[in-house]
C-alpha cells in the first residue's frame, strides 16, 4: 500500500464518495439504512479531516507558502463539515431535517474534494514531490489509528485551527 499523502487522502474521498451515492439511493423509507450510511460517513470524514488538519494542511502551509489561501479555505470548509456533522451526530434519521442536512453535506464535501483533486492536490504533488509525500502520508497513517471517530463539539476546530494560526 502507498504511503503517498494524496493517494491516501483520494482513497478516502473514494470511501466517502461510495457512502455518498448509497444514501442517495436508499429508499425513502430506509431509515435504519440511512442511520447506518450516515454513522459510517460521519467517521470517515471525522477521521479525513483530522488527519488533513493535524499533517497535511500545516505542512502544506509551511512548506508551500503560495498555497496560504487555499489552506486557509480548505479550513474554513472543514469547518462547515464540521459542524453539519456535529448536528447530524445528534440526530435522527427521523427529523424532519435529517435528509436535508445530510444532503447539503454531501454538497458541500463533494465540491471540496473535487477542489483538492483537480486543483490543490496537483499543486501539491509538483511542490513537495515523492519523498516529502511519502513521508506525510506516513504520518497521516500513523495517525489514522489515534484519529477521532465522532465529530467534535462545534468550536473544537476552530480553536485547533486558531492555535496553529497564532
Amino acid at each position: 500500500m502507498s504511503t503517498d499523502a494524496i493517494v491516501l487522502l483520494k482513497e478516502d474521498h473514494k470511501r466517502v464518495r461510495k457512502l455518498f451515492k448509497q444514501f442517495q439511493a436508499a429508499g425513502r423509507n430506509a431509515t435504519a439504512e440511512k442511520r447506518r450510511l450516515v454513522g459510517q460517513i460521519l467517521e470517515e470524514l471525522t477521521v479525513h479531516t483530522y488527519l488533513e488538519n493535524e499533517v497535511m494542511y500545516p505542512e502544506v502551509r509551511k512548506l508551500l507558502p503560495d498555497l496560504e489561501e487555499d489552506v486557509l479555505e480548505s479550513y474554513e470548509e472543514h469547518h462547515v463539515a464540521d459542524l453539519l456533522c456535529f448536528e447530524l451526530s445528534t440526530m435522527s434519521p427521523d427529523d424532519e431535517r435529517f435528509e436535508a442536512k445530510t444532503m447539503v453535506l454531501i454538497e458541500s464535501v463533494t465540491h471540496h474534494i473535487e477542489e483538492e483533486e483537480q486543483d490543490w492536490f496537483p499543486k501539491v504533488r509538483e511542490g513537495l514531490g515523492r519523498k516529502q509525500l511519502q513521508e506525510l502520508g506516513a504520518r497521516m497513517a500513523e495517525l489514522r489509528e489515534k484519529a477521532p471517530r465522532k465529530p467534535a463539539q462545534p468550536g473544537a476546530l476552530k480553536k485547533a485551527i486558531d492555535a496553529l494560526t497564532a
